[in-house]
């Protein structure tokens, strides 16, 4: 059975989108979760191995969108192992 970490980063809406990009590079990626300053789940996508770019550009635009509404975010990664 595989095993589960979770790691947070504080980031502003105009970073959010790099800061997201990046990570999705590091991949073993289960799952992220965008929360707004008060701790509210803004959005929340899972991902697969089988997950390409193209598949995610729908995800990236409202993410996209999302970064112009707020001010401060934290991103909460998922990640295998």
């Amino acid at each position: 059975m595989s095993e589960f970490n979770t790691e947070e980063f504080k980031v502003s809406g105009e970073e959010m989108l790099a800061k997201l990009k990046e990570l999705l590079h590091e991949g073993n990626i289960r799952k992220i979760i965008i929360k707004d300053k008060d701790g509210k789940v803004l959005i929340e996508f899972p991902l697969s191995f089988g997950v390409v770019g193209l598949v995610l550009a729908p995800t990236l635009a409202a993410v996209g969108a999302i970064a112009a509404l707020v001010t401060e975010a934290t991103i909460v990664v998922v990640k295998e192992g």
